[in-house]
């Protein structure tokens, strides 16, 4: 049993620089709330990998098994962890990442102030705390798609990582399927049967995520990124991050600086 979980009544809190390169799988028998400054995190569990870039949280259920690995050992995680209540709906039974707006951020900042186990005879922390949860499925209403499944075929997960190493290069459905063998119409039920997604689904999202990396870098312009996730058109690829992410490239350059 983690620290979190050993009083069971309680909502934990804690805020700290990660100061290593990951966390091992675990699980908590409390619903998790992550919010991270300073830099990405790619959070795994036994069916996917997401992509929790600043600005955004992840809600993690209890009992779901993951491991967390940030993008440096500087990044700073908030954490809440909080116990089931008998007004829990269906929102917090799912992962989810969710884009972080001002009231919520004002909230996350306020609970700064708390560190440890938050029992319900402290009446006035406690009420606050169990608020924010309440609050949480009408402060996140779009479930953002930074996630991407594992393959479990060998030879799409070889496609996979093609993909990747030719990031910079738009490959299209027809030349992948070429390259490995597969008629268009048995490789697009392969991506549906095993990703649960089409080909483009899948590299739209691998290419925004990867974009969402390059952005980190402050030496990297958003047209620079674009060209290295094989973007000719800088328009295209704004108009596309905004989909997939919430928010224009630009935008999310000026949010992802560490707010303290």
């Amino acid at each position: 049993m983690t620290e979190v979980d050993v009083k069971s009544d309680s909502i934990y809190c804690h805020h700290a620089v990660m100061g290593e390169e990951f966390i091992s799988e675990h699980d908590h028998k409390k619903g998790q709330f992550l919010y991270t400054e300073g830099g990405m995190v790619f959070l795994k569990t036994a069916e996917k990998s997401y992509f929790l870039p600043a600005r955004h949280y992840i809600w993690i259920p209890a009992g779901v098994k993951h491991s967390i690995h940030p993008s440096s050992p500087e990044v700073i995680m908030r954490n809440l962890y909080f116990p089931t209540f008998d007004t829990d709906d269906d929102f917090f039974n799912h992962v989810g990442i969710y884009p972080v707006n001002d009231l919520l951020m004002e909230l996350i900042m306020y609970t700064n102030r708390w560190n440890g186990n938050i029992l319900p005879t402290d009446t006035k922390n406690y009420t606050i705390a169990k608020s924010f949860k309440l609050l949480l499925p009408e402060l996140s209403s779009s479930n953002l798609s930074l996630s991407l499944p594992y393959p479990k075929n060998t030879k799409l997960r070889e496609m996979v990582a093609y993909l990747e190493e030719h990031i910079d290069k738009l490959v299209s459905f027809k030349d992948l399927a070429n390259m490995f063998h597969f008629s268009e119409r048995t490789l697009a039920r392969l991506f549906q049967k095993d990703l649960g997604m089409s080909f483009i689904q899948y590299y739209t999202i691998l290419r925004m995520l990867t974009a969402l990396k390059y952005l980190l870098n402050d030496k990297m312009s958003v047209q620079q990124v674009a060209a290295r996730v094989g973007y000719s058109s800088l328009p295209t690829f704004s108009n596309t991050f905004y989909k997939i992410v919430g928010v224009r490239p630009s935008e999310y350059v000026k949010s992802k600086e560490s707010i303290i």
